[in-house]
């Protein structure tokens, strides 16, 4: 007696399109192939165009769209042009993916080099808000914003001075953003990931243990879990945090 094939399932996301910055590597690009096999579009971003190239070509074999642009968050210029691309497409943008995001070493406040301090504030900080407020423009009724913020925007993490302080600012700016946005029905979720193996550690902790961490495609799997759930349903924050516990 033959085996029945399992009947293929549906795409949750058909003709949907996302934005997802630091789309180049580790969450980022974990969160875009977790959308890509359900059947959504991509516009990809982050500054490195070689990475970012070697994205797309990865994302394209899940045979949806994907425009592949590098941007500076940091940057209204860079800005502009990447949503003039956006705006070309015709289309609504369902979703907003803000993952980009640096840490620096870790250094005590009185020897954090003021560049250093500047550098993470505006990219985690300035660049989130810069992202969302030109999204905002070609997001209507049903979309859903996801900032990644990590668990640090709730605890401090000593030698951390520059990223603690951008990843709080960064909830303060979420939670003001949902509330901003409830009545014009855009839900914006708060994700916030315990330690996860990503390329950031180079900086943060270059000797961290990253066997306990969580994977980047662990992050994902509930990201795309939570936008799969009715648009009536609230979500305001995702928190992850790795089964060892020890992170």
């Amino acid at each position: 007696m033959s085996k029945r094939k399992p009947t293929p399932r549906e795409p949750v996301f058909p003709g949907r399109l996302a934005l997802v910055t630091g789309a180049n590597r580790g969450i980022g690009l974990a969160i875009a192939h977790a959308l890509a096999r359900e059947g959504c579009d991509l516009v990809i971003t982050a500054r490195d165009q070689r990475a970012l190239a070697k994205a797309q070509r990865e994302l394209e074999r899940h045979e949806v769209q994907v425009l592949a642009q590098s941007c500076d968050v940091r940057s209204p210029d860079s800005l502009d042009y990447l949503f003039t691309l956006v705006r070309s497409l015709h289309r609504p943008l369902d979703i907003l993916i803000n993952n980009a995001g640096i840490g620096h070493p870790s250094q005590p406040v009185g020897e954090l080099p003021y560049p250093t301090w500047m550098e993470v504030i505006d990219t985690n900080l300035n660049g989130l808000f810069l992202v969302t407020q030109a999204a905002l423009a070609v997001m209507k009724r049903g979309g859903t914003i996801v900032n990644n913020l990590s668990v640090a925007a709730e605890r401090v993490f000593p030698g951390s001075a520059a990223y603690n302080a951008s990843k709080h600012g960064a909830l303060g700016f979420t939670n003001t953003l949902r509330e901003e946005l409830r009545p014009k029905g855009i839900r914006v979720i708060a994700l916030m990931p315990g330690a996860t193996d990503t390329a950031i550690w180079n900086t943060l902790w270059p000797h961290a243990p990253r066997r306990k961490m969580m994977s980047a495609e662990s992050v994902a799997s509930t990201v795309v879990n939570a936008l799969r759930l009715p648009e009536n349903t609230t979500v305001e924050k995702i928190v992850l945090r790795p089964s060892s516990g020890t992170l």
